[in-house]
C-alpha cells in the first residue's frame, strides 16, 4: 500500500515544501513588521494590526485571479496546451493589476472607514498613514502571486522560495532604518514599515519577472511578448474561476478581520494580543497553504489526464501530510505559548505581561481549530484543481458569516466570554467549512464529476 502512495508523497513534498518555505518567508516579513513595530509602541502595533487587516481584505478579494490560474495552468500543461498557459497567465496579471488600481482609493481614504467601524481616532489615523503607502504594493503583491502560480505549475517552486527569502533580510534592514530612524534616516514609525514593505515587494516582483523570462523550459510560452495585447476570451475564463476564489478568501479572511474589529471594541491590549496570536497561527497555517497549492497542481494534473484514481491518491496524500503538520502545530501551541507571544514585545514595555497572558490564552483556543483549519484549506486547494470555485464560495460565505461570525459575536458580547468567545466562533466557522468542502470534493470525485470533460469555471 505504501508503495502505491510513495510517488505521490515524493511529488507532493517536492512541490509543497518549497511552497511552504515561500509562504513562511512571506509570513516572516509580516512578522518582522509586527515585531519591530511592537518594539516601537503598543499604539502603533494596534494600528498595524488594523491596517494590515484592511490591506489583507483587498488582497484576499484580488488574489483569486493569481490563485485560480494555478489550476488552469496545471491542467493545460498536462494536456500540452501552450497557448492556454500563456494566455491564462497574462490575463491573470492584467486582472490583478487592474483590481489593484480599482481599490487604491479605499486605501487612501481608509481613516474615515476605520473610524466608522469603531476604532479610536489615533488607531484610524496611524492605520491610514500606513495604508496610503502600503496600498501601492498591492499590485506588486498580486502580480508576484500570479507569477508564483505560473512557476509552481511549471514545477519550479524552489525559485519562489529563494526569491521570497531574499526579501526577508532586506525588509528587516529597511524596517530598522525607517521605523526607528537609524543611519540618519527620519523616524517614520508605521510609515517606515510600509515603505520597507513596498520596496521589498518591488524587488521580489522584478526578480520573478526576470526568472520567468529566462527559464529555458518556459521560453516557448513567450509570456511577456506583446504583453499589452488583451485576450478577452482568456480573461473571461480566468475571471470566471478567479472571482469566486477572491470572494471565498474574502469570506474567510473577513472572519478574522471582523474578529480584529470586534477585538478593538474590547480594548487596545486585547487587540494587540489578538493580533500577535493570529500571526502566530498564520505562521503554522502557511504549511497547510503550501500543501493546498500543491494539491491544486496535483489534482489539476489528474484532471488534465482524466485519471480519477490518481486524483484520489493525490488528495489522500496531501490530506495525510497536512494532518501531521496540524498535530505538530498543536504541540507547539500547548508547550510554548507564552515565549512565542513574548517575542513580539519589548520586555521593558509595562503592558507586555498583560498582553503575553492574553495572547497565550488565545493560543490555547487556536489549538482547537488546527485540524479543521487545515482540512478546509486543503479541500479548497483540491476543488481549485478541478476548477470548482463557485459552490465553494457559497459554502465559505455560509460557514464563516452565517455561522462563524454570529457565534463569535454572541459568545464574546452577549454571553460574556470576551476574547475567548471570538476565538471559539472562529473555530466553529472553520469546522463547518471543513466538513462541507470535504464533502463537496469527495462526492464529486466518486461521481466522476472532476474527471469527466467539462468547461473551465
Amino acid at each position: 500500500m505504501f508503495g502505491r502512495y510513495a510517488p505521490h508523497i515524493a511529488a507532493t513534498l517536492s512541490l509543497g515544501l518549497p511552497l511552504i518555505g515561500s509562504h513562511l518567508a512571506r509570513m516572516a516579513i509580516g512578522v518582522g513588521d509586527t515585531v519591530m513595530v511592537g518594539w516601537y509602541g503598543v499604539e502603533e502595533l494596534a494600528a498595524l494590526v488594523i491596517a494590515t487587516s484592511f490591506f489583507m481584505i483587498m488582497f484576499f478579494l484580488g488574489m483569486g485571479f493569481g490563485t485560480g490560474v494555478m489550476g488552469i495552468l496545471a491542467t493545460a500543461l498536462e494536456r500540452g496546451d501552450e497557448t492556454e498557459v500563456r494566455r491564462g497567465t497574462r490575463m491573470a496579471l492584467w486582472l490583478s493589476f487592474g483590481f489593484s488600481l480599482l481599490v487604491m482609493p479605499l486605501m487612501w481614504f481608509s481613516g474615515p472607514i476605520l473610524l466608522s467601524l469603531g476604532q479610536t481616532e489615533i488607531t484610524a489615523q496611524l492605520s491610514q498613514d500606513y495604508l496610503r503607502i502600503a496600498g501601492w504594493g498591492l499590485a506588486l503583491t498580486l502580480g508576484g502571486l500570479t507569477l508564483n502560480s505560473y512557476l509552481a505549475a511549471l514545477e519550479r517552486p524552489q525559485i519562489i522560495m529563494w526569491i521570497t527569502l531574499a526579501g526577508l533580510p532586506m525588509n528587516v534592514g529597511l524596517n530598522w532604518i525607517l521605523i526607528f530612524g537609524n543611519l540618519g534616516a527620519p523616524e517614520l514609525g508605521v510609515r517606515g514599515a510600509a515603505i520597507a514593505s513596498v520596496l521589498t515587494q518591488f524587488v521580489q516582483l522584478v526578480l520573478l519577472v526576470l526568472y520567468a523570462n529566462w527559464l529555458p523550459i518556459a521560453r516557448k510560452y513567450n509570456l511577456f511578448q506583446r504583453f499589452w495585447k488583451p485576450d478577452w476570451h482568456a480573461m473571461r475564463s480566468v475571471a470566471r474561476i478567479g472571482w469566486p476564489i477572491g470572494l471565498t478568501m474574502l469570506a474567510e479572511g473577513g472572519l478574522f478581520v471582523g474578529s480584529n474589529v470586534m477585538m478593538g471594541w474590547i480594548g487596545t491590549q486585547e487587540l494587540a494580543a489578538h493580533g500577535i496570536a493570529l500571526q502566530i497561527t498564520a505562521i503554522t497555517f502557511m504549511a497547510h497553504l503550501g500543501l493546498s497549492n500543491a494539491a491544486t497542481i496535483r489534482v489539476g494534473q489528474a484532471k488534465g489526464r482524466g485519471d480519477a484514481l490518481w486524483m484520489r491518491d493525490a488528495a489522500v496524500t496531501v490530506i495525510a501530510i497536512s494532518v501531521i503538520f496540524a498535530f505538530i502545530a498543536i504541540a507547539i501551541y500547548l508547550l510554548f505559548a507564552q515565549p512565542l507571544v513574548g517575542l513580539y514585545l519589548s520586555p521593558d514595555d509595562p503592558e507586555a505581561p498583560a498582553i503575553i497572558t492574553l495572547g497565550a490564552g488565545l493560543l490555547m483556543y487556536a489549538a482547537l481549530f488546527q485540524l479543521t483549519d487545515a482540512m478546509q484549506v486543503i479541500a479548497l486547494g483540491c476543488l481549485r484543481g478541478v476548477h470548482d470555485t463557485r459552490v465553494p464560495m457559497w459554502i465559505a460565505t455560509f460557514s464563516y458569516w452565517v455561522v462563524g461570525m454570529p457565534v463569535a459575536y454572541g459568545l464574546a458580547f452577549h454571553l460574556g466570554f470576551g476574547p475567548a468567545g471570538l476565538w471559539l466562533g472562529l473555530c466553529v466557522g472553520l469546522t463547518v467549512a471543513a466538513i462541507l468542502l470535504m464533502l463537496r470534493f469527495w462526492r464529486g470525485l466518486y461521481r466522476g464529476d472532476w474527471t469527466a470533460p467539462q468547461p473551465a469555471g
